[in-house]
């Protein structure tokens, strides 16, 4: 209680439970059942305490979740694009709330999550999908005050084991890539044709109106994508850049002149006459006919495979990797590493390389000793290790 000259005074106060004494007096077992009656009371935590204890309903928070931030708009537009909205209301809708919808955000535990996913799950990139979702639900519950500020993600304890593929990660070779393009037909060869001299993503290529080619130079300016009508920035920063077009110039002017190309025209528009650009799922059937036809299909083949051709292939002959990745316009080195793929005919050239780097050298050694010219003799100690033929040619012993 404040007093006089700014000092306060601490002031006590008492609630009257019982008399002590008399006919109605309380034991002290009563009396502390009364006392915790009227302490319970006092102490009670209001709904928003609750709340922000981890309370609320899974279901709950995922409702706000989807209205706040997947399906959120910014000046008209939607913050998330469209193919990650898709996947995140997919498995919101269909996995992760018949799940857990009816827990409570506290009650969720990483050993059951982790169980779930190991055996719902038929892929690494679900589990890993699944467990992300989760997580940023959580985040966002401590950001909005659903969550305890400091309190660790539960979901950080979810562990989905080291990265595996179900389907086989490769690409086609040269030849099986010169005998499937061989069998394609434009719009779609010179489609899955850029694809492989750039490194574009599809959404990328399909994204293009004429304004965006400068034939003179022989580059492409990557500014925007297309996925299946939905025409959206590209995915990220790095992906907005400048494409050459190599051998491909010729092509993309012919096809200007046969289009009668204008600026805001698309490049690989549908053949119905609506002006509309194509779909990469017609570009997809194409290619997979093609490459049964040739019994060079294999599961995940698509027009990301020759994305992935363009990193292994650039870097094979002579590019580094950073030069890879900045072409591809991926946002870290890392990403590039999980897209180059060593081929066996590659590391079989590299492998003779080393050898007729080893039988260069053994021809020199021969030559030095036919020609009189002293040869140090090695220790002793080391002669054993020396008895073996590279390329060939017989080693000193």
């Amino acid at each position: 209680m404040p007093q006089l000259g700014g000092q306060a005074k601490v002031v006590r106060k008492f609630h009257f439970i019982g008399p002590s004494k008399g006919d109605d007096r309380l034991s002290k077992k009563q009396a502390e059942v009364e006392r915790d009656k009227f302490l319970a009371k006092i102490n009670k935590p209001t709904i928003q305490e609750k709340v922000a204890d981890g309370l609320v309903l899974f279901s709950k928070m995922v409702e706000k979740y989807k209205a706040v931030h997947v399906l959120a708009e910014v000046a008209g537009r939607f913050v998330l694009a469209k193919p990650t909205r898709l996947k995140y209301v997919i498995h919101l809708e269909q996995r992760i709330v018949p799940k857990w919808g009816n827990h409570r955000l506290c009650e969720i535990k990483p050993d059951e999550v982790q169980q779930w996913l190991h055996e719902t799950c038929d892929s690494w990139h679900m589990m890993n999908d699944l467990r992300g979702i989760m997580s940023g639900i959580y985040t966002k519950a401590e950001d909005w005050g659903y969550w305890p500020e400091g309190r660790r993600n539960p979901m950080s304890r979810v562990k989905i084991g080291e990265k595996w593929s179900v389907r086989p990660e490769r690409i086609l070779n040269e030849d099986e890539t010169v005998r499937v393009l061989a069998r394609l037909s434009d719009p779609n060869l010179l489609v899955v044709e850029t694809a492989l001299a750039t490194g574009a993503r599809i959404s990328e290529l399909l994204g293009l109106k004429w304004k965006h080619i400068d034939l003179k130079s022989g580059v492409i300016q990557i500014v925007q994508r297309n996925w299946r009508g939905d025409i959206d920035d590209p995915k990220s920063k790095t992906s907005k850049r400048p494409l050459t077009l190599g051998y491909l110039v010729d092509r993309y002017s012919a096809k200007a002149t046969a289009d009668k190309a204008s600026s805001e025209m698309w490049v690989f528009a549908r053949t119905d006459g609506s002006g509309l650009p194509l779909w990469d799922s017609g570009v997809r059937q194409a290619l997979k006919r093609a490459a049964v036809a040739e019994g060079c299909d294999f599961a995940g083949l698509g027009p990301h495979s020759f994305r992935r051709a363009n990193i292994t292939w650039r870097q094979e002959v002579g590019g580094s990797s950073i030069e890879a990745s900045k072409i591809a316009g991926h946002s870290t080195v890392r990403m590039t590493e999980e897209y180059t793929k060593i081929q066996l005919s590659r590391q079989d050239a590299l492998t003779r390389l080393i050898q007729d780097r080893l039988a260069s050298a053994g021809e020199k050694l021969s030559g030095e000793a036919d020609s009189g010219s002293e040869v140090p003799e090695p220790p002793a100690s080391k002669l054993a290790s020396l008895d073996y033929t590279v390329g060939g040619i017989q080693t000193i012993q």
